[in-house]
C-alpha cells in the first residue's frame, strides 16, 4: 500500500470524529440507510450488528481513540467517513490519521522501542508479519480474540470470509494482523490495440504466434519490442511497448522487493511464499533466516535474481519512454492513462480507479476501459507452484504496548471498518477488496464490465499466486531500505546487475548477522548458515527436491507464449465458493 502514499500525497489528514458520548441505534439506522449500502447483509441484519458494536462499546464511551494508517482512497473513506459514523453510532470518539507509508513505519517501529503508546492501532502493511511475530511487540489476534479481547471480537467477523489471512499467519500458526484492504500488481494492456486484425497479421507473420496476453517473459519482450519498434505509431502519437522507472530513489526498491524477482523465478515453491527459500532471497530452516546470498544458500544474487535485473533494465532502455529512467514511482503511474503505452507487465491494481475515468484517452465513450488487466507473465526461471506476483494487504494491528481498554476500543473500529456492514461498499470505493463475500456480490457482477478485468482477476484461480512479503524477512524495516540503493547502481548503469545483487546480499547478509549476534528476535531469530560455495547449494537444491538456487539458463529466452485474454476469462470458474455468501 505504500506505493499509492506518493502518487496520492497530501498533508497528514487528522480527523476527530465529533460525536456524542452516548450510542445511538437510530444513528446507526440513518447510516445504513444513507451510507451503508450496497452489503452482503439485510438491512436488518446491518442493524443486528451495529447493535453489537452499540453494546460492546459502552464501557469505552466518551473514550478519545486515535488510530493511523498511509494515505490511499480507501484509507481516506474510512478516515472522512466510517470513523464519524463509528463515533456517532457507538459514543467513542474516533480520530483516524492518515499520514504517508514511511512515516507510520517510523511511528510504528518507534512505539516498538519506547513501549510509549502513540496510536491505539495500526493499518500497518502485511509485509511486516515476520518483523511482528520475532520482535514480540504484536499482539496475536489468534490469542486475543479467544482471551482479552473476546468480549470485544464480533461475533459475525468472520475471519475465515478473509482472502488474506494466511498472509497475516506466522510459523506459530496465529494470526497477527487482519487484512484491511488489498491491491495486486499484475499486466495492464490495451486491448483494442491487441484485438486490432491488422496488428495481430502484423505480429504473428513476424513471431509466428499470436499477439495476446502474454504467459511469459519472451512474450512480453516481443510484444514491447513489436510496438515501440514496428507499430510506432497509432492515431499519429509515438507508442510504447513498455512503461517502467528507474530514478535512484525509495520508491525503487518497491518496484522489486514486491516480487519481481519470484515472477522472474528467484526463490523455492511455496504459497503465500516460496519455502525454503523465499522471494527476497532468503533461505529460512524452520522459522529461523539462515542467510540471503548464494554462499549461504539463499537466492538474492542467483542467476534467476540476475535474470530479473537484466530484464529490467534491458526493457526500460529500449522499450520505455526515454523519461522513464528518470521517473519515481509516483511520476510513472499516470503514464499509460494517457493513452502511449501498449502494455505494463507491472501495474497495480489499485490505480484501477484512477484509470476508469470518464475523458481519459484510454476510455471509451460508453465508459467501458480500452485497457485489461490479466495475470502477470513469468520470467524464464519460474516453475509451476511459485507465486507469481505481489499483493499488498495493510492490516490491522495491535501492539502490546497499548494499554488494553484503548485496545479494546480501538479493535471496536478497527472491526467497524472490516464488518459485513461496511465493507461492500468500501469495497466499491476503494477496489481493495478483503472479504469472499464482498467479490462475488451480484454488485460487482453488474460493475465488472467498467473495471477492466479487475473482478474476474479477484475471482480467478489464479489470484492465490499474487502475495505480501512474507515471514523469511525478519526486519523489514531494515532490510527493505537497502534495495533501492543497491538495485539503483544497476538501474543507473554505475554496476553490472550481477555486481548490483552481489552487494545486495551482502549487505542483507550483514544485518542477519547483526540481528543473530543481538539475540533480540530469540529461537526465531537468524542463525546465519557457514559459507560454500555455489555448486554445494545448486546440488544441495537438487538433492533435496528444491528449486533455489538454480542453475544459470543456457537460454534465458524461450519461445514466447500468448493466451486470447477472452479466452482465458472464459477458462475461469464462474461460480463463487461456498463460503462467499451472496445476497
Amino acid at each position: 500500500m505504500r506505493k499509492l502514499c506518493l502518487a496520492t500525497a497530501s498533508a497528514a489528514a487528522l480527523i476527530l470524529a465529533s460525536a456524542p458520548a452516548f450510542a445511538d441505534i437510530d444513528a446507526a439506522k440513518r447510516w445504513i440507510d444513507s451510507e451503508f449500502q450496497p452489503s452482503t447483509l439485510s438491512k436488518e441484519d446491518q442493524l443486528k450488528e451495529m447493535q453489537w458494536f452499540i453494546d460492546a462499546a459502552k464501557p469505552f464511551a466518551g473514550m478519545e481513540i486515535n488510530v493511523v494508517s498511509e494515505t490511499i482512497t480507501t484509507h481516506e473513506y474510512e478516515s472522512k467517513t466510517l470513523a464519524k459514523a463509528f463515533s456517532e453510532i457507538t459514543g467513542i470518539k474516533l480520530r483516524h490519521d492518515i499520514i504517508q507509508e514511511g512515516d507510520v513505519v517510523e511511528k510504528i517501529q518507534t512505539q516498538m522501542q519506547s513501549g510509549k503508546n502513540i496510536y491505539d492501532a495500526w493499518i500497518n502493511d502485511s509485509d511486516l508479519i515476520g518483523t511482528h511475530f520475532r520482535y514480540n511487540q504484536v499482539v496475536p489476534l489468534t490469542d486475543w480474540m479467544a482471551g482479552e479481547g473476546k468480549d470485544v471480537t464480533l461475533p459475525t467477523l468472520d475471519v475465515e470470509d478473509f482472502i488474506g489471512k494466511s498472509f497475516t499467519t506466522a510459523p506459530d500458526g496465529k494470526l497477527y494482523q487482519l487484512p484491511d484492504q488489498q491491491f495486486a500488481n499484475v499486466y495492464w494492456f490495451r486491448y483494442d490495440w491487441f484485438q486490432r486484425p491488422d496488428l495481430k497479421a502484423k505480429f504473428k507473420a513476424k513471431y509466428g504466434y499470436e499477439l495476446g496476453v502474454p504467459v511469459n517473459w519472451s512474450a512480453y519482450e516481443d510484444i514491447a519490442e513489436f510496438f515501440t519498434n514496428d507499430v510506432k505509431e497509432i492515431d499519429g502519437v509515438k507508442v510504447y511497448g513498455h512503461m517502467d522507472y528507474g530514478k535512484k530513489d525509495p520508491s525503487l526498491g518497491w518496484r522489486f522487493t514486491d516480487a519481481w524477482l519470484s515472477m522472474a523465478g528467484n526463490g523455492d515453491k511455496g504459497l503465500p511464499n516460496g519455502k525454503p527459500v523465499d522471494e527476497w532471497g532468503i533461505r529460512m530452516e524452520g522459522c529461523r533466516p539462515v542467510g540471503s546470498s548464494i554462499e549461504r544458500g539463499g537466492d538474492t544474487n542467483g542467476p534467476a535474481a540476475v535474470y530479473s535485473i537484466v530484464k529490467y533494465v534491458d526493457w526500460l532502455k529500449k522499450y520505455a519512454p526515454p523519461q522513464a529512467a528518470g521517473m519515481t514511482f509516483s511520476e510513472s503511474g499516470p503514464v499509460p492513462a494517457q493513452g502511449n503505452v501498449a502494455q505494463q507487465i507491472f501495474w497495480y491494481t489499485a490505480f484501477t480507479a484512477d484509470m476508469v475515468k470518464p475523458g481519459l484517452p484510454v476510455m471509451n465513450a460508453d465508459g467501458t476501459p480500452k485497457w485489461r488487466m490479466a495475470p502477470s507473465p513469468h520470467g524464464s526461471y519460474w516453475k509451476e507452484g511459485m507465486k507469481l506476483g505481489y499483493q499488498d494487504a495493510g492490516s490491522w494491528t495491535l501492539m502490546k504496548s497499548t494499554p488494553v481498554d484503548r485496545r479494546k476500543a480501538a479493535w471496536l473500529y478497527a472491526q467497524f471498518t472490516m464488518s459485513k456492514t461496511v465493507s461492500l461498499k468500501k469495497s466499491h470505493v476503494g477496489l481493495t477488496f478483503i472479504r469472499e463475500s464482498d467479490i462475488w456480490d451480484k454488485s460487482f457482477t453488474e460493475r465488472a464490465p467498467q473495471l477492466g478485468g479487475l473482478i474476474e482477476f479477484y475471482r480467478s484461480p489464479a489470484r492465490v499466486q499474487w502475495t505480501p512479503t512474507g515471514v523469511n524477512v525478519p526486519d523489514y524495516p531494515k532490510l527493505a531500505q537497502l534495495w533501492w540503493q543497491n538495485i539503483g547502481d544497476a538501474s543507473s548503469g554505475a554496476k553490472t546487475p550481477q555486481a548490483a545483487m552481489d552487494a545486495l546480499a551482502a549487505a542483507q547478509d550483514s544485518v542477519l548477522e547483526r540481528l543473530e549476534r543481538s539475540g533480540v528476535q530469540g529461537d526465531c531469530g537468524p542463525k546465519m548458515n557457514k559459507k560454500e560455495s555455489a555448486e554445494f547449494w545448486y546440488a544441495k537444491a537438487e538433492k533435496d527436491g528444491n528449486i533455489a538456487p538454480q542453475r544459470k539458463l543456457a537460454n534465458e529466452k524461450p519461445k514466447g507464449e500468448t493466451v486470447d485474454y477472452d479466452e482465458l476469462i472464459k477458462s475461469w470458474p464462474a461460480n463463487p465458493p461456498k463460503k462467499a455468501a451472496m445476497k
